[in-house]
Order: structure tokens, then sequence, then C-alpha cells
């Protein structure tokens, strides 16, 4: 019986180095292919950063596009707004003129007032604006000079009478405001000067007979 297991337990000569040859023998090609499908990976993975990178540039610039689509229908929406509520506004000027100077003549009472007053609070809710003042300096995108003349009690041009009230809606003028203009006279600082210095050589003339 222990001559049959010392028989089983025998082993060919040389049957462990032949193993071990042939696993030395796979070992190099197990890196290698190990080796090649890290590199494979890598280069899909650097593949889907890429066309990850392009769709998410591709997204941004639709995004941009978008917004800006928006901003132009909003300006278009706006514009075509302003142009309409300008058409309507620019028929009634009349007759905010005519209640205008109803006012000034104290002849806005009654129901006129009621009806005046609230058509220009309607006016106003729609964004007209009236504009021009007595005594503002004259601004030719905003005045209408009707009537011109000089004064001294000017130094540059100046809205002396508002004839007609301007209006506008935002900055786009709907009227302009019509106005007479008085310029500084002629040679109105010139002829100033030489009165102060007549004055003074007078003055220093007096001092010398005097003396």
């Amino acid at each position: 019986m222990t001559e049959e297991k010392t028989q089983g337990d025998s082993k060919e000569p040389g049957a462990d180095s032949a193993a071990e040859a042939e696993g030395a023998a796979e070992a190099p090609e197990a890196a290698a292919s190990g080796a090649e499908g890290a590199a494979a990976q890598a280069k899909e993975l650097a593949e889907a950063r890429k066309g990850l990178a392009e769709r998410t540039a591709d997204l941004q610039r639709l995004q941009a596009e978008y917004q800006n689509y928006r901003k132009r229908v909003e300006r278009d929406r706006v514009t075509v707004r302003e142009i309409a509520v300008a058409a309507l506004l620019e028929n009634l000027l009349p007759v905010l003129d005519d209640i205008g100077r109803a006012r000034e003549h104290e002849e806005l009472t009654g129901g006129f007032k009621s009806v005046g007053e609230s058509l220009e609070t309607v006016a106003s809710k729609l964004g007209l604006q009236q504009f021009g003042k007595q005594g503002e300096p004259f601004d030719p995108t905003l005045h209408e000079a009707l009537m011109h003349s000089y004064s001294s009690d000017v130094t540059e041009t100046t809205c002396v009478q508002i004839l007609q009230p301007g209006y506008k809606i935002g900055d786009r003028i709907i009227r302009p405001a019509r106005v007479a203009v008085a310029e500084p006279e002629p040679g109105g600082s010139s002829d100033a000067a030489d009165a102060t210095n007549d004055a003074a050589a007078d003055a220093k003339g007096d001092g010398g007979d005097e003396d």
C-alpha cells in the first residue's frame, strides 16, 4: 500500500520546470494585453470627453442664440407698441392743446374739466410726456423756434415763450415744443466791457486831476 502511494505521488522529471516556463512566457503576453486594454480605454475616454465638450459648446451656442432671439423679439414688440401708441396719441395732440389753452384761460370747468383731465390721465398712462418750459436753453432736438428776438436778459439762446408744448414717448419725440427764442444782443458783452473800461478810465482821470 505504501508503495502504491509513493508511485502515485511521483511526478515526471522536469514537469515543474515546464509549467514554470510556460507561466513565465504567458506573463509578458498578459501584461501587453493589459496595457493595450488600458490604452484603448484611455482613447475611448478621451474621445468621449471631446464629444461631450463639443455637445456642451453646441448647447451653449444654441442657448445664446435663443436668448438673443428673445431679446430681438422683445425689442421689436416694444418698438411696434410704441409706434402704434404714438400714432394714436399724435391724433389726440390737438385735443390736448385745446384742453391746455382752456386751462390757461380758466375755461376748463364743469363736465369739460372732468373729461379733459381723464383724457390727460389716460395719455399719461400710455407713456405720453409733455416737455418744454419757459427759460430753458434752446435745444434744436427738442424745440422748434417759431419766433426769434434779441434780449439783454439772456446769455445764451433761450426759450422765452412756449407756444405749444412738446410731447414724447420714452425717447421718441412725437412733437417738438414750439417756442419763441431770444438770443443775446449782438455785441452786448463787448459794449458792456467797453463801458466798464471807460468808467475805469474816467475814474482814474478824475483822481489825477485832484492830485
